[in-house]
């Protein structure tokens, strides 16, 4: 499904009331070398059957974040903020509320399903279990609903896989498994966190597809969190791109790739093959250099010292998300941008005013080994 088609289709929703709300999350974790500024200032809303997409480099706070949603984060994380499920505030919430919450309400996909489960039981008995744990049901009854979500997933003789262990499964239908289990309860809201990576091209395309279906078929939202802009072109209704532990830009997803309004943006979107930005023949515009320390950020923007269209205010402070570009069409021939579309940038007119603004990094030939 398109960016537009996506799009087309969230409008035509009668609530878009927000399931999920995440207001100024921050997420640190105190180490010996310092305070690691995890999550700094995160805040975003998530529809019922909206997808959104999540995406950064490995460290930018992406995964950590989820967790925090989930409740699954260790006893040192510091949390601030608030995580808002339907109104009521999860981290206000008893361990017990929490626990009710979490895999009936709130679900995950897991990247790497063969460490999520268990090794020792059978799919079906995993199945079952997860069924059992939030509803008073009898063990025949848990493992025919364990049945019927293989079948909605597309695993093959489903009956005779309930009996099998996961590492009888292949990666794919691992990862299926993995969809099996979180969508068992009917959550509202399903959080699949690099759901793809581990798999081949082939068999992703696969795992796409059953998710975005049984999406459908179980009315669930879902935070789909990668570092492949690909698959969030191939799935996601918005975007948002994360650096550094904090938002640097948010808004549809058809006008993020059109119209990316953070140099960070526009360097993913240069550095990814698969990408709508990238045309056919030309070399990758790879983004130099490395993310930055959590614990020892750079002053003003974080991803200055990496950025082509770094200047003198980006070094002096960090810009906050706004809205780039005009608000009306006469806006001195500039692209117009959505008020929903937010970018942390103080020079994304630059951007916008680009014909391509993967332009402003080097290609790969010019770049020095």
């Amino acid at each position: 499904m398109s960016p537009a088609q996506t799009a087309g289709h969230r409008a035509e929703r009668p609530d878009d009331q927000p399931v999920l709300q995440v207001e100024d999350l921050t997420v640190a974790f105190p180490t010996e070398d310092g305070v690691v500024r995890a999550v700094r200032g995160m805040s975003y809303s998530v529809a019922p059957r909206e997808v959104l997409g999540i995406v950064g480099e490995s460290g930018s706070g992406k995964s950590v974040s989820s967790m925090a949603v989930m409740g699954l984060l260790p006893r040192s994380a510091q949390i601030t903020g608030k995580i808002l499920f339907r109104g009521e505030d999860v981290l206000r919430m008893s361990g017990r509320q929490q626990r009710g919450l979490r895999g009936r309400r709130v679900s995950m996909i897991f990247q790497d399903p063969m460490t999520a489960m268990n090794p020792v039981y059978t799919v079906g008995d995993q199945l079952a279990e997860a069924v059992r744990s939030h509803s008073a049901v009898p063990p025949r009854a848990a493992m025919q609903r364990a049945r019927e979500m293989l079948d909605l997933v597309g695993i093959p003789q489903a009956e005779a896989r309930l009996r099998a262990y996961p590492h009888e499964f292949s990666g794919g239908m691992r990862q299926r498994a993995m969809i099996a289990m979180a969508i068992i309860n009917d959550p509202d809201v399903i959080i699949a966190d690099e759901p793809t990576t581990a798999l081949d091209v082939t068999v992703q395309a696969q795992v796409l597809d059953t998710l975005m279906s049984v999406k459908e078929a179980v009315g669930a939202a879902i935070v789909f969190i990668t570092h492949d802009l690909g698959v969030i072109a191939q799935v996601a209704d918005r975007t948002l791109v994360m650096y550094a532990g904090k938002p640097v830009e948010i808004g549809a997803t058809a006008e993020v790739f059109r119209e990316p309004l953070m140099p960070y943006t526009a360097g993913l979107l240069g550095s990814t093959p698969s990408a709508e930005g990238t045309r056919a023949g030309e070399r990758l515009r790879p983004i130099s250099g490395s993310p930055p320390s959590l614990i020892s950020l750079p002053r003003g923007c974080p991803f200055g010292p990496r950025c082509p269209l770094v200047r003198d205010d980006c070094r002096a402070s960090e810009p906050q998300l706004t809205r780039g570009g005009p608000a009306a069409p006469a806006g001195a021939g500039l692209p117009v941008v959505s008020a929903d579309h937010l970018g942390a940038c103080h020079h994304s007119d630059e951007l916008l005013a680009a014909d391509d603004p993967t332009r402003f990094f080097r290609a790969e030939s010019e770049v020095t080994p």
